[in-house]
């Protein structure tokens, strides 16, 4: 399957989603699951402290990235309708460790990772910018290396 992520592209056997500690999740990290989980073709696995999605259809990843933005631009939305003081943005992390044998930290094959991180700026012209970045570590999506991926 090809995974395009913003200009990078991946050959992969799938491509997973999890919802790390549903019950300690913002409510953004839910809507951001629920958003991929609601597309065709995902076959969802609970486990015991956490949620996964499994996407093995180019079709299914660009269909998720596209949820995803959607429910972004909306959180986006919501700070222009209230205050108006208040400025979203929000951009992808990708992250990757191996060593000289292909295997990452734990011990798996090397995958990619994507994670999400929000910045909040906050201000009016009379005060000094104030600015917060905020990792979204309870959602994250893990693009499969090429020997992984069938038994997740």
């Amino acid at each position: 399957m090809r995974v395009e992520l913003y200009n990078l592209t991946f050959e992969s056997p799938g491509v997973s989603f999890y919802l790390w500690s549903a019950w300690r999740c913002s409510a953004l990290e839910h809507r951001l699951f629920e958003a991929v989980k609601s597309i065709p073709n995902v076959e969802f696995e609970p486990a015991p402290d956490e949620l996964r999605l499994h996407l093995t259809e180019a079709r299914a990843w660009k269909q998720a990235l596209t949820a995803i933005t959607r429910v972004l631009k909306g959180w986006q939305e919501e700070a222009r309708d209230s205050s108006g003081e208040e400025r979203r943005l929000w951009r992808w992390l990708v992250e990757a460790d191996t060593d000289d044998h292909g295997y990452d930290h734990t011990g798996e094959r090397a995958s990619i990772w994507a994670f999400l991180r929000l910045s909040l700026e906050r201000g009016n012209p009379d005060e000094a910018e104030k600015s917060e970045d905020i990792d979204l570590n309870g959602f994250g999506a893990r693009i499969w290396g090429s020997d992984e991926g069938e038994g997740h």
